[in-house]
């Protein structure tokens, strides 16, 4: 994760001013795997978002997989971020892991007070979801496939 989150803080140092950052949220947005239909319904929306943000989790091999999508685009390449950084890891690693690079590329201080709560929300569910497939897999003795 670490290494993902390096090249976050790299990608968004070549920008000088947050308009610019802003417009290189948006492309990001783009990049978002799309998220199954069925899964943009109220039962996956992300509560305390400023916008409609639906997250999905699937556990795989031992791992999480995210996907998401927004109707705001901003809000949508925050969540591409999010997903790059902790889709495909180990419960232990989404849970245990700070995510560092929010602070460094000045994401949070550069929201406003209704995305920096929808930021917060958006990784706590992250968590949440880690959390109930280590709860899950480790229930079924390891066999906690969906």
């Amino acid at each position: 994760m670490d290494k993902i989150q390096q090249e976050i803080v790299e990608e968004f140092e070549i920008f000088d001013d947050w308009m610019d950052k802003y417009n290189h949220l948006i492309e990001l947005s783009k990049s978002l795997p799309v998220i199954d239909g069925r899964y943009k319904n109220p039962e996956y929306l992300i509560e305390g978002c400023q916008s409609r943000v639906w997250l999905h989790a699937d556990f795989q091999d031992g791992k999480v997989v995210y996907t998401a999508d927004s109707d705001a685009v901003i809000t949508k390449g925050i969540i591409a971020l999010l997903v790059r950084v902790m889709s495909g890891r180990e419960p232990d690693e989404i849970i245990g892991n700070d995510l560092w690079f929010i602070d460094r590329i000045g994401l949070k201080e550069n929201l406003s007070p209704t995305r920096s709560n929808g930021l917060i929300a958006m990784i706590k569910q992250m968590k949440l979801y880690a959390l109930a497939y280590k709860a899950k897999n480790e229930k079924t003795g390891g066999n906690g496939q969906t």
